[in-house]
């Protein structure tokens, strides 16, 4: 089932990936952990300035799913060629990322902004029970 993307979110899937890190997360209790793992793993190799963007847009995107996905969330960081991808799966396959419209910064709901200025590409997807929102980030 594919859906609207819903204000600039396109339905689509990601591009092939491979090797990387997953978690099953259900509380935002765990992204500090998800983020030092993350940061090992780049430290060995990666150019700071895409660690730091990754780190970013992985904890947008988990913090997101975790408060209003509807539960089972799942994270992966995984190489794409010479990118990575980041994507978050939950429950909720209705509600498409939608970012926020018209609402004081102070209140939030900026992240999906972000998720797409920091990323090369991004979107969404629904299969079975789960959807995707992932974004593709390059070094430089």
């Amino acid at each position: 089932m594919r859906g609207s993307a819903g204000l600039g979110w396109p339905a689509a899937s990601p591009p092939p990936a491979h090797d990387g890190l997953v978690w099953q997360l259900s509380d935002v209790t765990e992204l500090p952990r998800v983020r030092a793992e993350v940061r090992r793993c780049l430290d060995a190799g990666g150019p700071a300035d895409l660690r730091d963007r990754l780190l970013l847009v992985l904890d947008e995107m988990a913090s997101n799913a975790l408060r209003h996905g509807g539960g089972r969330v799942q994270a992966a960081v995984r190489r794409t060629g010479d990118a990575i991808l980041v994507a978050v799966s939950d429950g909720d396959t209705r509600t498409p990322p939608t970012p926020a419209v018209d609402r004081d910064p102070s209140e939030g709901g900026l992240g999906l902004y972000l998720i797409a200025e920091l990323s090369t590409s991004h979107g969404w997807w629904v299969d079975g029970d789960a959807k995707t929102v992932w974004a593709v980030l390059r070094p430089g």
